[in-house]
């Protein structure tokens, strides 16, 4: 097990537990490991429904392709389980 699935096991079992967050991350990872993260930050940087806060945590998650990647290597391990 990751030393951070540790420190931050409960934030990733929110994520895995949350339907639209999961989703939402799981497709972040998915273009991030594609290399085809750029035209989601595009069209999220043109949605005026989302304001400004959320959208720098999303760019600072989708820059963070290690976090990505961990939280979908725990989404996949966990959902037997779940």
């Amino acid at each position: 097990m990751h030393p951070f699935w540790l420190k931050d096991l409960e934030s990733l079992e929110a994520i895995s537990q949350d339907d639209g967050t999961r989703d939402l991350m799981l497709r972040m990872a998915h273009l991030s490991g594609t290399g085809n993260l750029a035209p989601f930050l595009v069209e999220l940087d043109g949605d005026r429904e989302i304001d400004p806060a959320m959208k720098a945590r999303f760019v600072e998650l989708a820059c963070d392709a290690w976090f990505l990647h961990l939280v979908e290597d725990y989404v996949h391990r966990t959902r037997v389980l779940h």
